[in-house]
């Protein structure tokens, strides 16, 4: 027994080994452009000249690239545009997928499978199919050039409210029940037992959200004509000319627009691993 055993946790071993450098050689793949961006942040444009580049900067103490950054463009107002469409987008999207699915996923009426399923259908369009009529709609409600006209076709998603049918649904009936006996309704039993449990995958698909809406590009750029009204990616494209394209203070526009999404991934990646866990769950 002890002789069998022994090549199948040596086979085990080598299976565990070739994961874990696969593994490890596509998170290298994945992580490298972002690492790269930093270091190219402090570099000169000289350096960038040399062929190949190098990896890392002379010195990291050169900060004239961030300095250009925010003083050729008003950058500092296009992140904290891009930071409240982010923000408050996707609470409001949020909000919209909890109610959504709570109602989905407790409640029985007539033609709930249809609707949920038509929800879900929206996922196979393509988004440039939208653009146009959206474009109208805004436009015929005056709300060009405005936050509300940025967040408001991004309210509904239906990958939120599919990952948090799927994560409601795993919930045990007989919690409601019990609130229902205590004196409370399902509005209590959604805002005291229900959320507090799915703050896990609560917090993922914030994040997911946050990260969607601050790498928006061709929506804010058709709809907003002023430049205070502007995102950070179209401030991005604004730091290059038509002489020519400064890599040196592009790859610094670049490091600071990554450094909210990266803040956000750090302290709250275990909770966005639970999410995703959690939200794989069908009731």
């Amino acid at each position: 027994m002890k002789a069998f055993a022994s090549p199948m946790k040596q086979k085990n071993g080598i299976v565990d080994i070739l994961i874990t450098a696969v593994s490890l050689a596509i998170g290298i793949v994945i992580i490298f452009p972002v690492v790269f961006a930093f270091m190219a942040a402090f570099m000169t444009l000289g350096e960038f000249s040399r062929y190949p580049p190098p990896f890392f900067p002379e010195s990291f103490l050169n900060f004239d690239n961030f300095i250009h950054v925010f003083t050729q463009s008003p950058m500092l107002r296009y992140l904290l545009n891009s930071f409240y469409v982010s923000a408050v987008g996707s609470a409001v999207r949020l909000s919209f997928s909890v109610l959504a699915a709570f109602a989905i996923a407790f409640f029985e009426f007539r033609g709930k499978n249809f609707l949920f399923f038509m929800v879900l259908g929206t996922m196979m369009l393509p988004g440039d199919t939208l653009v146009i009529v959206n474009f109208l709609t805004i436009s015929t409600l005056n709300l060009m050039d405005s936050y509300l006209g940025i967040m408001v076709v991004y309210f509904v998603a239906a990958m939120q409210l599919f990952m948090l049918r799927q994560s409601f649904k795993s919930v045990p009936r007989e919690l409601r029940d019990a609130t229902s006996i205590d004196g409370g309704g399902d509005l209590r039993f959604m805002c005291h037992v229900l959320l507090p449990m799915s703050k896990p995958i609560l917090f993922t698909l914030y994040v997911q959200s946050f990260v969607s809406l601050w790498n928006l590009y061709l929506w804010p750029l058709l709809i907003t004509n002023r430049t205070e009204m502007r995102t950070v990616q179209i401030g991005l494209a604004m730091l290059t000319t038509v002489e020519a394209t400064n890599y040196d203070v592009v790859m610094a526009g670049v490091a600071s627009v990554l450094i909210p999404s990266i803040v956000l991934f750090v302290f709250l990646r275990k909770t966005i691993v639970r999410g995703m866990i959690s939200g794989a769950l069908v009731g």
